[in-house]
């Protein structure tokens, strides 16, 4: 099963404090509107950061994704991901892969210790 890249989204109570605070860890922003969303890289680690879109911080993978959000040639689609996971007895919750044939999609998992697993596919 391949899940594409891996990232941490945080839920951020002040964007600029949480820019200012991964800025100094040697961060810059690669993506975002840097007011709800910023993405935030260092050498092959990419953080994001949400503010007012999550209630927690969330475990985060992007089929079709590699690195920093370079484009995967091979990739599992959403959708396929979503029907293993069921196969195997998860239950995906938030799940939009069902309303669109291709493209992006997302759905949520959560682990037996309550993280939040967040399937998320761009392309």
């Amino acid at each position: 099963m391949k899940l594409g890249a891996f990232s941490v989204s945080l839920a951020v109570k002040d964007m600029a404090a949480s820019r200012k605070f991964y800025e100094k860890l040697g961060f810059s922003m690669m993506a975002g509107d840097g007011e709800s969303w910023t993405i935030v890289a260092n050498e092959t680690t990419a953080i994001g950061l949400f503010f007012g879109m999550f209630d927690a911080n969330i475990l985060t993978f992007n089929p079709g994704w590699e690195g920093l959000g370079q484009p995967s040639d091979e990739f599992t689609d959403v959708r396929e991901l979503s029907q293993q996971l069921t196969a195997l007895g998860l239950e995906p919750g938030d799940d939009t892969t069902s309303q669109t044939p291709s493209g992006p999609a997302s759905f949520k998992v959560t682990d037996p210790d309550g993280n939040v697993i967040l399937i998320d596919q761009h392309v």
